[in-house]
């Protein structure tokens, strides 16, 4: 054996030694995605709150104050503030779209009539539960979610309820998002969305949820319009399935005159007389309708306030602030500016100054311990 000969490696005397460089016989693999995009920064910087920043005997107090835009929340009968309040809270704001990762031990909440009175807020929010339970009530129907499952309710209208031990994934989105659908389309609120749909677009927000920091601007918009569109999907599929009951037809009606007010926001034509009448409805209807909202005034009133805001926080828009607030209906840059700060907590002018800063204006006690506010994303939204 020791003799043996390998005659396959024994290069030939002859063998020209000099190689020839080879041809690629495949295409060229093209780089992954992320390093072709490398050069674009991600778009996305989080909003993070955690009560741990905070002593013990402070964590609900700051907890309660941070979600105090959206609903007013209570610890269980019983339980001390003494002992705690371990909170967090993480939001993305794709611009058309905000998503809130969120755990938060057990606790009750509620919007109430006065609190949706005055807020200028009324988001759909779609709760996607990865651990513990949650009841909320509204209109005398309770649902209940949990892990695996996913309800969608309005911030426009008042409910209440309660969560054990929580975490949750939850998107919020601009009520006219869906304003065309919902006008032809009765759809539930307070809903708990199911089947093959819902559990997709779980598992998308989910994957998402895992790419929100790597995602670029250019990206952001059609994010927003796939989220959309299975959304709309998982509503329409749970329409055809289950009838309305006619105490959530009024839902309906409030709908296509918000998306009537949208459409017509500036218009000198709006007024309650025509909105009446685009609805088919008398005045008494109409004024019933949005009682909960204050009156239908005071709702455009709000929608106009909004837009103004929107309009303000643009950066490089030299238009004078009492021209703005003229725009929103307001005959002097006192009454527009008393309004304004009354809405958002701080001036027209304040509120231009964020289109040049990182860092959101807040009227929030715990401001030096907050990098802004979820609330001012939450009234951005949609405008």
């Amino acid at each position: 054996m020791s003799d043996f000969k390998d005659k396959d490696n024994e290069a030939p005397a002859t063998m020209n030694t000099t190689f020839e460089p080879e041809r690629r016989r495949w295409p060229r693999q093209l780089l992954p995605q992320e390093q072709l995009n490398s050069f674009e920064a991600p778009a996305l910087r989080p909003l993070r709150f955690s009560t741990l920043e905070f002593p013990l005997a402070d964590q609900f107090d700051a907890w309660r104050e941070y979600v105090s835009g959206v609903v007013d929340v209570r610890l269980p009968d019983h339980q001390s503030p003494s002992v705690g309040f371990l909170a967090e809270h993480t939001a993305w704001n794709l611009g058309g779209m905000l998503i809130a990762q969120q755990r938060v031990p057990s606790h009750s909440y509620v919007r109430s009539e006065a609190r949706h009175r005055t807020s200028s807020i009324d988001h759909w929010v779609i709760a996607i539960m990865r651990s513990g339970r949650s009841w909320t009530e509204m209109n005398g129907v309770v649902v209940e979610n949990e892990p695996g499952k996913a309800v969608m309710r309005s911030l426009g209208f008042p409910f209440r309820g309660r969560a054990i031990d929580a975490e949750s994934l939850q998107l919020y989105l601009p009520r006219d998002l869906f304003a065309e659908t919902f006008t032809s389309h009765n759809i539930r609120n307070n809903t708990l969305l199911s089947g093959n749909l819902t559990s997709l677009l779980i598992d998308y927000t989910i994957a998402l949820e895992e790419r929100l920091h790597t995602l670029r601007s250019s990206e952001l918009p059609g994010v927003v319009r796939i989220v959309q569109s299975m959304v709309t999907t998982c509503l329409l599929a749970l329409t055809e399935q289950t009838p309305v009951p006619n105490r959530l037809l009024g839902a309906a009606l409030i709908e296509r005159a918000r998306h009537h007010i949208q459409l017509n926001l500036y218009s000198s034509d709006l007024s309650p007389e025509t909105l009446a009448r685009v609805l088919g409805i008398s005045r008494t209807h109409l004024y019933q309708l949005f009682e909960p909202s204050g009156g239908v005034l005071h709702y455009i009133q709000k929608r106009r306030l909004l837009s103004a805001h929107a309009a303000l926080c643009v950066p490089n828009n030299n238009q004078q602030i009492s021209n703005v607030g003229q725009m929103a209906g307001f005959r002097s840059a006192a009454s527009f500016s008393r309004a304004f700060t009354k809405e958002f907590g701080y001036s027209p002018s304040a509120a231009r100054r964020t289109a040049t800063s990182e860092i959101p204006v807040t009227a929030s006690l715990f401001k030096d311990k907050q990098e802004g506010t979820f609330g001012d994303w939450l009234k951005a939204l949609g405008t």
